[in-house]
């Protein structure tokens, strides 16, 4: 183990029958102690913003995260600083503002709705917060730390007009010891200078852009988690460390200690079970012992049981924790497949891509049951894990995810500064990469290190995260296999995600593919686990529910009926993988953000896009038998099949039977370009639109569930006998069945029929190919 740095709904789950502990009534009772006033509710409002959740009304000055913010090393005092605050944005390089701007409530993001101010912040420009407080005087004879949970980016901090320091990170909680800077009595003045770039920077940004759009989202400046004050001894516990041991039936437990000791002290700790004691032990300070736990109750999704940790150290500092005895490693499956074991077992990820933006907060939840709520969500819906994508979270949705059983694949945050390379223009001619594009790589790679190592530092005791993901889709993407090895270094009880999608370094323990909507997976591997780190993405979006009027999503559906379909049929087939040897699932995404509308929940979280219950059973692999696939006309994957085509825009009626299409070119399908995934290319097509028709004969009989066996990229559009049978946005990546419309299906006849298509393309990859199925149902 690493030392510590001293930076430190709609309906419910009821906790498991126990002994309240004090990590129980501390976080029941959400104490907040002695939030001084400065500024009162009158002074502020909530900023109109596009949207917002129904949490958001219940927040105000005297109730913004009001719960304790460290489940995992509880003191008993603590002082809230959250609520008004002043604030002034000035050029980056002007001294201390001499008058505020006004009011701004802490801790939401000046960008966003709640803080009250809903301002944009850049590169060139300074963000300052200042407000008051007073000291306790119960606390006299302490030492007091001043904590932030987290501030983006870049924070000077000063205290009575002494600085106290910078802090340079975006997620990472970080301290103070500010005791010998506080005046002896009277108010207090703490002042914040805040510089973030965004992506004008070279820090780690996860998702934000000044300029957000498609699948880049609003900024996060400044304080956005909880700031809060906490006396301790004048020599306390500074960290804990602990690593559950199934093999050796032990929980390993490091103590980490700050300040002066007349002796070395040594740490006396407890761990108890629903309040009886399961086992003690004595330890050095930062030395790891091990606690034989006897026939240790197990953690895991269905069932989170969780120890309780009491450390106390000196006889004069005492916090209490939490851990769940539970192992994440590679395994092999009765079939000799590689599978990610859970206290060896294997078990099936499938979970959704969880952003963690809020339409009011953006990064910051509204309240903590928000949080909870999107967690208990995902739950319901029948998932076991959530992949928390380019950001990580307060402690406290990570303690929800301990309590009520989530898996969690945690990425890092994404740095967007690319490895210098020499660019090529369409004439040949090569420019070099400028010294200043390697001197920015240089220092964009010294912070992504550094916020990384921190991620893993202050989040690893939580018994939900099972995987660390250091890249995605190669965005900034370097030293692969360094990474790799310093994160085993750093954490050897969890699994390394080399880079989910796009970039695989054959390293770590995972081979992660994406696929839009897919589904897809990569080769079945001897050492590492084959997941789909990203898939679906199906679009709908809900009147009066949306960030912006415009939205979209990889493939679009028409109805919450047509939305649950199409979920079920691509879990299904996620399924099917799973039995050639796929391990995991990531479906894109929890809810609604911003202008993507491919949430399983909308942006404001008041609705469930599709049936729950249908939804819950196919998470879960719960399905009706598959349909025998009868092949009425087949598609040109085998054989390429005459069509008439034109790629220049037809009459008015081209798509009804009567039309002459002599005058149209004939080619065999499929239409599109080559490398289109999935695609068998016969005619090329490069133009934005295609259309395509031929006659088809079909048997006596009445048909069962006939469907559209279909290869499109992108937006497609068929008719049958002049009757619009499917009409779909998006695009596929392989063949795959769509239901005809009802008058799709009653326009079918024995005998001749017409089929005309019109596809679209904007972008990418293009291709079009269909054929005719019966999808006869298997009798029970």
């Amino acid at each position: 183990m690493q030392p510590f740095e001293e930076r430190g709904n709609r309906f419910a789950i009821r906790d498991p029958a126990r002994r309240p502990s004090v990590r129980t009534k501390l976080f029941a009772f959400a104490i907040s102690i002695g939030l001084t006033a400065s500024g009162f509710a009158a002074e502020w409002q909530m900023a109109k913003g596009p949207l917002a959740t129904r949490w958001a009304k219940d927040v105000s000055p005297d109730k913004a995260w009001p719960e304790y913010p460290r489940p995992q090393m509880v003191r008993k005092d603590w002082q809230n600083l959250n609520g008004l605050w002043d604030y002034a944005i000035t050029a980056k390089e002007d001294a201390q503002p001499k008058d505020w701007e006004g009011k701004i409530l802490v801790p939401f993001p000046i960008e966003s709705a709640l803080s009250g101010v809903m301002k944009r912040v850049d590169e060139k420009q300074r963000l300052w917060y200042r407000r008051t407080f007073d000291v306790p005087a119960a606390w006299k004879g302490k030492r007091v730390l001043l904590h932030f949970e987290a501030v983006d980016w870049e924070t000077t901090v000063t205290l009575n007009g002494k600085e106290l320091g910078t802090h340079r990170g975006g997620y990472d909680p970080f301290s103070f010891d500010i005791t010998d800077a506080l005046k002896a009595d009277g108010a207090q003045e703490l002042v914040l200078a805040v510089w973030d770039p965004t992506d004008a920077g070279f820090q780690p940004i996860g998702k934000q852009r000044k300029n957000p759009g498609g699948i880049m989202y609003t900024p996060s400046s400044g304080i956005w988690q909880t700031v809060w004050l906490e006396p301790v001894p004048p020599a306390y516990i500074r960290g804990l460390g602990i690593i559950p041991d199934l093999d050796e039936g032990v929980v390993r437990v490091r103590v980490d200690a700050a300040g002066q000791w007349r002796k070395p002290p040594t740490a006396e700790i407890i761990v108890r079970n629903a309040g009886t004691e399961v086992v003690r032990a004595t330890a050095e300070i930062g030395h790891v012992v091990p606690l034989k736990i006897a026939a240790p109750k197990l953690w895991t999704p269905d069932t989170p049981f969780l120890y309780d940790l009491t450390v106390t150290v000196g006889g004069t500092d005492s916090v209490e924790s939490y851990f769940g005895m539970r192992k994440i490693a590679l395994g092999k499956d009765e079939a000799g497949i590689t599978r990610m074991m859970l206290n060896g077992k294997p078990v099936f990820h499938i979970g959704p891509l969880d952003q963690g933006f809020w339409p009011d907060g953006l990064h910051a939840a509204p309240c903590d049951e928000a949080m909870r709520y999107d967690i208990e969500m995902t739950k319901k819906l029948g998932m076991n894990c959530a992949r928390k994508h380019t950001k990580y979270e307060p402690s406290r949705w990570y303690y929800w995810c301990d309590k009520l059983g989530l898996l969690v694949w945690q990425d890092m945050p994404s740095m967007f500064v690319s490895p210098p390379q020499d660019r090529k223009d369409k004439a040949g001619k090569v420019t070099k990469p400028s010294p200043d594009a390697f001197e920015r790589f240089e220092q964009a790679k010294k912070n992504f290190e550094v916020e990384l190592v921190r991620m893993i530092e202050c989040r690893r005791n939580h018994p939900s995260i099972v995987m660390w993901v250091p890249f995605n889709e190669g965005w900034g993407q370097h030293d692969t296999e360094r990474y790799c090895e310093l994160i085993k270094k750093l954490d050897p009880t969890r699994l390394v995600n080399n880079a989910s999608g796009w970039t695989d370094m054959k390293v770590g323990d995972i081979h992660d593919v994406h696929a839009y909507p897919g589904p897809g997976m990569p080769p079945v591997s001897e050492t590492r686990a084959a997941v789909l780190g990203e898939f679906g993405g199906l679009g709908l979006g809900v009147d009066g529910h949306t960030w912006t009027a415009k939205h979209w999503g990889y493939r679009g559906a028409a109805s919450q009926e047509d939305l649950t379909k199409q979920y079920v049929k691509l879990l299904q087939k996620v399924y099917q993988l799973r039995d050639k040897g796929l391990c995991a699932g990531i479906y894109t995404q929890t809810s609604d953000v911003e202008t993507e509308c491919n949430g399983l929940m909308t942006y404001d979280r008041e609705l469930v896009k599709l049936d729950l219950e249908a939804a819950a059973k196919a998470n879960r692999g719960e399905f009706p038998p598959p349909p025998d696939v009868k092949v009425l006309v087949p598609t040109s994957e085998k054989e390429g099949l005459a069509w008439r085509y034109s790629t220049d825009k037809p009459a008015d009626d081209w798509f009804k039977p009567e039309f002459d299409d002599k005058a149209w070119k004939e080619g065999p399908g499929g239409f599109g370009t080559r490398n289109t995934p999935g695609a068998v290319v016969r005619t090329e097509w490069r133009t934005p639109d295609i259309w395509i028709r031929r006659t088809i004969e079909l048997p006596e009989g009445k048909l069962a569930n006939p469907a559209f066996s279909m290869h499109h990229d992108e937006d497609a559009e068929v008719y049958i006998n002049g009757v619009l049978a499917v009409r779909i946005g998006g695009f596929t990546t392989q063949y795959e069945e769509f239901e005809l419309t009802k008058e799709g299906a009653a326009a079918l006849k024995p005998g001749k029929n017409v089929l005309a298509v019109h596809c679209k393309q904007t972008m990418g990859g293009q291709y079009i190919d269909l054929g005719l199925v019966d999808l006869v149902p298997k009798a029970r």
